[in-house]
C-alpha cells in the first residue's frame, strides 16, 4: 500500500512539474510576442509621425510610452481588459492597432473585423494635429487637386498626402471614367464637430478625413448590410487603392461601414504593408519585410535598446 502511495505522490510531483514547465513556456511565449507586436507598433508610429515623436520610454512597471517633442507622454498600453466598446471609446495605442487593417480588395460589408481605424487615441491625435478647435485651425492648409481646394492639416504630412490620393484617383479616372462620380462633389473635409451620439471628437474635427459624393447607401446607420454591400462591391478598387497608397484608411472596410470616409492613419497602412500578421520570428529580426534605411536603423536600435 505504501509502495503505491510512493508511487501515486511520484506521478503526481512529475506531473505537477510538468504542467508547470508548459505554463512558463506559454507565458514566456505570449510575453515574446507582445514584445515583438509592441516594437512593431512602435517602429510605425514612429515612421508615421517621425516628425511629432521624439523618442520612446519603458518604465520599472514595464509601461511603454510614446515621448512627443512637447514632451508629453502618450501611454502605448495600460494592461486593462476591455470590452470592444469600450476599446472603442476609451484604447490606448496598443488596442487601437490590435485590430489590422486589410488592405485586400472587397466585396462586401466585413462581418466582425472589429473597425481598423475606428477607435482613436485622442491624446496622440492632440499631440499631432492640434489639441483645440484654434490650434489645429492654425494647422490647416488649402489643399489643391484636381477635384478641387479643400482645407486639410498639414502636420504628418496629411493634406501633401491628400494631395496625392485625389490626383492619383484623378489619373485613375482617365481608364475608369465612373471614378469621378464617386468622388465629386466632395462632401467635406474639416469639420470641428463630435462623432454623432458619443462626446469624441470627429477625425474631420482634425482636419485628417474627407467624405466624398454621399450615396444613400454609404452608411450603416442608414442601411442593411445587403444594401452596403452592394454600395462597396460598386466601389472603383482604383480610388480605394489610391487612398491607401497614401496613407488613408477606408470606411468601406469597417463592419460599421461608412464608404464615402476616407481618413488619413498612416500607421494603420505602414503595420498591413509590412506586419501582415502577428507572430513570433524564429529566423530573422522583428522588423523584417521592411526596407531599411539609416533613419529606419535608427528608430529600431531606440525601441530594441528600451524594450526589454
Amino acid at each position: 500500500m505504501k509502495k503505491f502511495i510512493k508511487k501515486i505522490l511520484v506521478i503526481g510531483i512529475f506531473l505537477f512539474n510538468t504542467m508547470a514547465v508548459s505554463v512558463s513556456a506559454v507565458n514566456m511565449e505570449d510575453n515574446q510576442l507582445y514584445n515583438i507586436t509592441a516594437k512593431r507598433d512602435l517602429l510605425v508610429l514612429m515612421l508615421a509621425y517621425k516628425d511629432e515623436i521624439n523618442t520612446i520610454e519603458q518604465d520599472s512597471n514595464g509601461l511603454i510610452y510614446l515621448v512627443m517633442n512637447s514632451g508629453n507622454k502618450v501611454l502605448y498600453d495600460d494592461k486593462k481588459p476591455k470590452s470592444d466598446e469600450e476599446k472603442l471609446s476609451n484604447p490606448d495605442v496598443q488596442d487601437m492597432l490590435e485590430v489590422r487593417y486589410p488592405l485586400d480588395e472587397i466585396e462586401k460589408v466585413q462581418k466582425g473585423n472589429k473597425d481598423p481605424g475606428r477607435a482613436r487615441v485622442y491624446t496622440l491625435l492632440n499631440e499631432v494635429y492640434g489639441s483645440s478647435e484654434g490650434s489645429i485651425t492654425k494647422n490647416l492648409v488649402q489643399t489643391s487637386t484636381n477635384y478641387g481646394t479643400f482645407p486639410f492639416n498639414k502636420k504628418a504630412d496629411a493634406s501633401e498626402n491628400l494631395k496625392k490620393a485625389l490626383n492619383e484617383a484623378f489619373e485613375a479616372s482617365k481608364s475608369n471614367p465612373k471614378i469621378g462620380g464617386f468622388v465629386a462633389p466632395v462632401n467635406g473635409t474639416f469639420n470641428y464637430r463630435v462623432v454623432r451620439g458619443t462626446g469624441r471628437l470627429s477625425a474631420h474635427a482634425y482636419g485628417i478625413a474627407i467624405d466624398l459624393n454621399r450615396h444613400n447607401s454609404d452608411y450603416w446607420k442608414w442601411v442593411s448590410e445587403e444594401e452596403g454591400s452592394k454600395r462597396i462591391a460598386s466601389y472603383p478598387k482604383e480610388l480605394v487603392k489610391a487612398f491607401e497608397n497614401n496613407g488613408f484608411v477606408w470606411g468601406g472596410k469597417w463592419e460599421h461601414f461608412d464608404i464615402l470616409h476616407f481618413e488619413y492613419r498612416p500607421e494603420f497602412i505602414l503595420k498591413a504593408k509590412y506586419f501582415s500578421k502577428d507572430e513570433i520570428v524564429e529566423n530573422g529580426n522583428w522588423y523584417d519585410g521592411i526596407e531599411i534605411t539609416e533613419d529606419i536603423k535608427n528608430k529600431i536600435d531606440i525601441i530594441d535598446k528600451t524594450i526589454h
